[in-house]
């Protein structure tokens, strides 16, 4: 089913240039690393607990940090090979974290992995299974959020869970690796949605694609033709069309409260990215745990912008080289696209699940322009999707008047980032805001504790 009429959010947003320079690069599978250097954190909960040891020979597949707790989720081997050391290494977030480097000794796979290009569409497990299963084999939030995928499907009591949204907006400027798997793994994607559908107790999922991917609406339409289940919603091309907030209110009408009751399901929502209900389906068909995950590489400069099959934990320098190398004017290396991505310290860093692109910007386009005095102009508060007040939450972050900027809803903001990219006096709003957020969030869980 199709919904004609393009949908969107009714408040702020901005439209900046896609960029998609990469939307028409295959899918390309790069060669095994050498080493596999594989962070235990790269999800939100606690990290997990680690098990596998030094000289420990190891197949793909094969378990090597188990959760710890329940927002916790498994870490396998991404690569066959001898468990080399355990060291503390730098991730995207810039600080170092508790890994295995596993030197790598060809690619060799745990023997109950299905690796078959068949596509398995009867769905056979039933609800109990499939949470078990997308527990075990470690599948997260792929789109960058990096939630546990089981906790999602664990529905709390209390909560009444209505729609299922699966999220294919892409609406980052640059990113297409979710736009290249939504072309070439729609009928996996098919069968994964379904699996999520069984696994939540539900009869429909409403997918939301940006209106500037036609190809993929029309892809996933054949392969849905005949599922009643799922439907196809076009979205207006219009940022931050994915973010979850937005997605709920354009599909369902919904408006998801704000901090600390501030999750999809406290309006009967679950929304899962297209990426993860692939991986889903891997877990739940093929027995396939997360060990590996489609990054986009591009940049107005890079000669190959590209979209990468690569195993978790492979150097991002690798990725770049893959493209084509480091442009000699680069100004600064993206994890995640423009608006939402963090400026790498360096590029051997390993990929991780939530790792969805790498962009490369010349100096030109990297440089922040000069900061000046803010002109009260009002263009943050018009954009801001959520109806904050930027300009002022800045200003009380600067301040120190934490109790007043968490009055104004500080702990609301998704960090879209459209209010800093509107500002015409450079002010580092975004900046600002994530430092009061991170203060007043931390005061609300300590009150919350008390």
């Amino acid at each position: 089913m199709n919904s004609k009429k393009t949908k969107t959010f009714p408040q702020g947003g901005i439209h900046p240039a896609d960029d998609k320079l990469s939307a028409n690069a295959p899918i390309m599978d790069l060669p095994v690393p050498e080493k596999a250097v594989v962070v235990l954190a790269q999800h939100i909960g606690k990290p997990a607990a680690l098990v596998a040891q030094p000289g420990q020979t190891l197949k793909v597949g094969d378990l090597i940090a188990q959760a710890h707790g329940f927002i916790s989720t498994n870490v396998h081997a991404p690569v066959s090979g001898t468990v080399e050391t355990l060291d503390r290494v730098m991730d995207q977030s810039g600080f170092k974290k508790q890994a295995v480097i596993i030197k790598t000794d060809g690619d060799h796979w745990r023997d109950d992995i299905d690796r078959s290009p068949t596509i398995k569409a009867d769905i056979s497990a039933d609800r109990e299974t499939i949470v078990q299963k997308v527990n075990q084999a470690g599948i997260i939030g792929m789109g960058g959020a990096g939630f546990p995928s089981h906790v999602k499907l664990t529905v709390p009591k209390g909560k009444n869970l209505e729609y299922l949204l699966i999220n294919g907006a892409e609406c980052e400027p640059y990113l297409t690796s979710d736009h290249r798997l939504m072309l070439e793994k729609a009928d996996e994607l098919i069968v994964g949605i379904k699996i999520l559908i069984k696994a939540l107790g539900l009869t429909k999922a409403l997918v939301g694609i940006e209106d500037n991917k036609k190809d993929a609406i029309a892809r996933l339409l054949k392969a849905c033709a005949n599922e009643p289940s799922v439907e196809i919603h076009p979205l207006k091309v219009f940022y931050p069309q994915g973010g979850e907030r937005q997605l709920v209110k354009a599909l369902t009408g919904r408006e998801i409260p704000p901090p600390p009751k501030g999750l999809p399901i406290d309006v009967g929502c679950a929304v899962f990215n297209v990426s993860t209900a692939v991986a889903v389906y891997e877990a739940v068909q093929k027995n396939k745990p997360c060990v590996d995950r489609i990054v986009t590489v591009t940049g107005p400069a890079i000669a190959r912008p590209s979209n990468f099959r690569v195993r978790i934990g492979t150097s991002i320098a690798d990725l770049i080289k893959a493209a084509g190398g480091l442009p000699e004017n680069t100004g600064k290396v993206l994890s995640g696209g423009p608006m939402m991505g963090k400026a790498l310290a360096q590029i051997d860093i390993p990929v991780t699940k939530t790792m969805g692109g790498i962009v490369i910007l010349p100096h030109g386009q990297a440089l922040r322009r000069p900061i000046q005095a803010c002109i009260r102009c009002g263009r943050c508060v018009s954009i801001c999707p959520l109806g904050l007040e930027p300009y002022l939450m800045m200003a009380l972050t600067e301040k120190g008047m934490y109790d007043r900027a968490q009055d104004e809803r500080v702990a609301s903001c998704c960090e879209c980032g459209c209010c800093g990219y509107i500002c015409p006096a450079g002010r580092p709003l975004v900046d600002y805001i994530r430092l009061g957020k991170s203060i007043v969030t931390q005061k609300m869980k300590s009150q919350k504790k008390s």
